[in-house]
């Protein structure tokens, strides 16, 4: 297989396991508002929250193994191959074992977090049952999902995880209308999540001829502790906001808080999908020195998701208050109509999307040591931020911390590529940068100007739904003016490939 085919069939697998995750994802959290109420929507996305921190305990090391594997696999070095393999089970494994003694800790001392509100074997139990599957990822399937990914093969967990998604939705939907509690559907969801990590350890076992037995002399994963700060940075903006609202806030504002994020996580996966299988294509290139190819398909790259972030961020910007209006239209325990807080948060989670181009292409080149700090940095800001303005501010005290902390990482990305690996001028991205914000305030100034043809008739989804075709192809139409303007022959290739596709 081509490594264009494999780049077509990563991204278009990684799509479908996203729009799955994200109709899935509103259909879930959804029902447990509706049958359990905020405060267990709430409690059930913080108690996920902190053991997410348990990947902290990774340090990295998943992004240092893929880099580590791109140049034994492109030169078929299968003993190389082996020993990575070997040092990184190890190590997973060795994470497996520490969650679950983190688990424990978590269960004694955490339910007394939530003890106005739910006695504490309700927590207690809870925190068990949602760890299972964690348990299972790091012990049986880390290192070969790693493995496929490096060897362009990450569809293959793609099209399991897609599966086990849809089987747990279906089985949970009918749990909760059984009336059965939350710890019985959340215990079937780590059951059922129990066998993505099962079944790509298994085919990769298959189809790679590893040698269990393989001596290791050295360490075989270069820079493995270096990926520690850019884990952090990954883990911190994940959930410093859901941990500094349970800390400092209320269940009802986690809550809200998870609505949101529910919908632009949705929205950032499916955009990160788009480069599934690009860090992998980057890092071969990079190790067969094919320098001017590398920079063709960068340039295309970067030009696609900065014009693909800016249409789907622009059209949420005006959309997610409506759409949070019908989503909680008969839930009355809390508030979640925060229009500050929903510009806020989205913009931020565009920004993160915007530097995926620079990222990626750093992670593809293994230079985790030298941007570690940069991470650290922005890690740092989120909190700082976060926690001041969330005692005076509340929900948008946090947008505004996460807004600000990956404006910063963002920008120090697009000019250490510059400087380091592709060297070219900066103002690319500054480009980039103002055609972004044109398009966005265009945007923003038509929906305001015409509010009666921009407004929610009703509150129900049939409404929701026709302004969403109004938003999108006003934004559509800005984005192809804009374009046709400033990056015309980006916009001729685009067209006469998918011509060609049409016709052949």
């Amino acid at each position: 297989m081509t490594r264009q085919k494999k780049l077509l069939f990563n991204s278009a697998s990684s799509l479908l396991y996203q729009f799955v995750a994200l109709i899935c994802g509103f259909i879930l959290p959804r029902i447990i508002l509706t049958t359990y109420g905020s405060s267990v929507n709430g409690l059930v996305s913080s108690v996920t929250q902190f053991l997410g921190f348990i990947s902290l305990c990774e340090m990295g090391v998943g992004a240092v193994v893929q880099s580590s594997l791109y140049k034994p696999l492109a030169d078929n070095n299968l003993d190389q191959i082996s020993k990575i393999c070997k040092s990184s089970d190890r190590f997973f494994k060795r994470i497996a074992f520490i969650l679950v003694g983190y688990t424990l800790i978590l269960m004694i001392v955490y339910p007394f977090s939530a003890i106005e509100e739910f006695d504490y074997l309700y927590t207690f139990l809870l925190i068990f049952v949602i760890s299972i599957s964690t348990f299972a990822q790091y012990y049986f399937g880390m290192t070969w999902r790693l493995l496929l990914s490096a060897d362009q093969l990450g569809f293959i967990h793609y099209i399991v995880h897609s599966a086990s998604l849809i089987v747990n939705t279906v089985v949970c939907v009918i749990l909760m209308k059984a009336g059965m509690s939350i710890h019985i559907v959340k215990l079937a969801t780590s059951l059922i999540f129990m066998s993505q990590p099962l079944t790509v350890c298994i085919y990769a076992k298959h189809k790679y001829a590893i040698d269990k037995n393989v001596v290791l002399t050295e360490e075989p994963i270069k820079q493995k502790w270096n990926g520690l700060a850019q884990h952090i940075a990954t883990v911190v903006l994940s959930n410093t906001g859901t941990v500094v609202l349970t800390l400092l806030s209320t269940l009802e504002n986690v809550s809200v808080y998870a609505v949101y994020q529910l919908v632009l996580n949705g929205i950032k996966q499916i955009i990160t999908s788009l480069t599934n299988g690009m860090q992998a294509m980057l890092g071969n290139m990079l190790a067969n020195n094919e320098t001017e190819e590398l920079n063709r398909t960068f340039h295309s790259i970067e030009w696609l998701l900065h014009t693909v972030v800016t249409y789907i961020f622009g059209v949420a910007a005006v959309l997610l208050v409506p759409f949070v209006s019908v989503y909680t239209a008969d839930i009355t325990d809390a508030n979640y109509i925060v229009p500050a807080f929903s510009y806020l948060f989205t913009f931020a989670n565009a920004v993160y999307c915007i530097r995926l181009p620079y990222n990626i292409m750093v992670l593809a080149a293994g230079h985790y040591k030298q941007t570690q700090w940069s991470a650290i940095i922005e890690a740092v800001i989120n909190i700082a931020v976060s926690v001041i303005l969330v005692l005076k501010i509340g929900l948008i005290g946090v947008a505004i911390g996460t807004l600000i902390a990956m404006a910063y990482r963002t920008v120090y990305l697009a000019h250490y590529l510059t400087k380091n690996i592709l060297y070219r001028k900066i103002h690319h991205f500054i480009k980039h940068l103002l055609i972004d914000a044109v398009c966005v305030i265009i945007l923003f100034l038509i929906t305001h100007l015409l509010p009666s043809f921009f407004t929610l008739g009703e509150i129900n989804y049939f409404s929701w739904i026709v302004l969403a075709v109004k938003v999108a192809v006003v934004a559509l139409f800005i984005l192809i003016i804009i374009n046709c303007i400033f990056y015309r022959n980006d916009l001729k290739t685009v067209f006469a490939k998918a011509t060609k596709k049409m016709t052949h």
